[in-house]
């Protein structure tokens, strides 16, 4: 036997005019004391309140006041990388921290994107998501394809560590200056045989021993700007590309260094703190001592687990900075401003992980 329609479930959503004629105010009055954008006599509003609370009512519909904004109050950030990944980078996380910082004016809610192609019809992309801007980090070729799309919308964008052509402001660092400094620093104390482990070239994330082909085709702005700042220094250095930011994948790459003991450099240079933290790893387990044969050294200045006794040397980036700084550019674009491109610099600061050159 039927019971009839479920009364909650057929329940519409209540409305302010319910609200303003339950309590026996007008809608003006009800909807101020929502608002508080003007004073109410304290008998009203605690009145208004209770009706609401018993029909349900908990304030305007949010949808109803985008429509009205004409603004969806949510920004979108796209990275490369699958989302768990990038979360695993405390570099990246500092940067969101410092994003929604940089947003916290405008209220807006994060849409956390990746820049994927083979996507699904169904899932939300720069092209279609309800968004008022987009902050992209790490704008590689692969990505300015999909920026053509934000550009048609007409939204503000800002690209973190990327270009995105001369018209988009970017917040960028000093990488191949600071990556210099590093081989400098190395050179200076007598290395002569050096590596580099580098981020990921593209987004196939390759791993292994690069050659001058693969080199010549990077494609992620990061890795090709850091490795330029160490050829500067040492032009012969071996290269082997990582397939991620993570201290797993220096491990790896440092293996394949130290496999050939008559072959294994003095000195290994790596594009993040976490990398170099594995090729540390590695030398461990091949039988040397760090840094009296061999030396290592990072990129970003975080706190790294595992490390033991050591002190990294390293180019420490104001990565929370530069996101602040990207949600600033946003905050003012929307309002209709000029945003600037910045660009950071590092600091270099030697650890206990370089000495000078074995004799």
């Amino acid at each position: 036997m039927s019971l009839g329609p479920d009364p909650v479930k057929s329940r519409r959503r209540a409305t302010i005019a319910d609200v303003a004629r339950a309590a026996g105010v007008s809608p003006s009055t009800a909807s101020v004391v929502f608002s508080g954008k003007a004073p109410v006599a304290e008998a009203t509003r605690e009145r208004v309140l209770a009706v609401a609370a018993d029909l349900g009512y908990t304030g305007p519909d949010p949808r109803a006041a985008s429509l009205r904004r004409g603004r969806s109050g949510i920004v979108a950030v796209a990275l490369e990388e699958h989302l768990r990944t990038a979360f695993l980078d405390p570099v990246k996380t500092a940067m969101m921290d410092g994003l929604t910082d940089g947003l916290a004016e405008l209220g807006a809610g994060v849409l956390l994107l990746r820049d994927d192609p083979g996507a699904g019809p169904d899932a939300p992309t720069l092209a279609t998501a309800p968004i008022d801007a987009a902050v992209l980090i790490g704008c590689s070729p692969r990505m300015r394809e999909t920026l053509e799309a934000v550009r048609a919308r007409g939204l503000p964008i800002v690209v973190i560590e990327g270009d995105a052509g001369d018209d988009v402001p970017r917040i960028e660092l000093d990488n191949r200056e600071a990556a210099a400094q590093i081989a400098r620093h190395l050179l200076a104390l007598g290395h002569r045989r050096a590596a580099m482990v580098t981020l990921p070239f593209d987004s196939g994330r390759e791993r292994g021993d690069a050659t001058s082909e693969r080199i010549a085709a990077i494609t992620t702005p990061v890795t090709r700007e850091r490795l330029e700042g160490v050829r500067e220094v040492y032009p012969d250095a071996r290269v082997v590309s990582a397939g991620a930011s993570m201290i797993d994948e220096g491990l790896i790459a440092g293996r394949l260094l130290f496999a050939d003991p008559e072959d294994r450099p003095t000195a290994v240079m790596a594009q993040s703190d976490l990398i170099a933290a594995g090729v540390i790893r590695a030398a461990e387990e091949a039988g040397l001592q760090v840094p009296q044969d061999v030396s290592v050294a990072g990129f970003d200045g975080i706190a790294v687990d595992g490390l033991g006794e050591h002190v990294l040397t390293t180019a420490v980036q104001p990565a929370a900075e530069k996101g602040r700084a990207a949600g600033a550019a946003i905050a003012r674009m929307l309002a209709g401003e000029q945003a600037a491109s910045i660009r950071f610099t590092c600091t270099f600061r030697e650890g206990t992980t370089t000495g000078p050159a074995p004799s």
